[in-house]
């Protein structure tokens, strides 16, 4: 079985990097909101959702941006002319039937 993580460009890495340090940062989220509004004097629920807004809003230009860079990463390997992983291992397989098939003749 393949690794995922080896099919990922650095770029995307990084941005799921920051995307697990955007959900470790939400569970400390409610914290950080009764902080921020005692020290305020603010509604807690109005820091608490102003927090996961932030948070929401993070995680949206993450996936973005790693969307964007994964597709733009193919576009350049695509106009240089490297073939993707599903082209290479479509032809693996083929190369594959044809090897087996020519045993099977030499058999025969």
């Amino acid at each position: 079985m393949a690794d995922p993580a080896s099919d990922r460009n650095p770029l995307e890495t990084l941005t799921l990097a920051g995307l697990g340090a955007v959900a470790l940062a939400a569970g400390r989220a409610d914290r950080l909101a009764d902080e921020i509004a005692s020290r305020l004097g603010v509604e807690r629920d109005e820091v608490r959702a102003a927090v996961a807004d932030v948070l929401e809003s993070w995680r949206r230009e993450a996936g973005r941006l790693g969307d964007s860079t994964g597709s733009a990463a193919s576009r350049v390997a695509a106009e240089v002319g490297v073939a993707s992983r599903e082209v290479v291992d479509e032809l693996e397989l083929r190369v594959a039937q044809i090897e087996h098939r020519l045993r099977l003749l030499e058999r025969a």
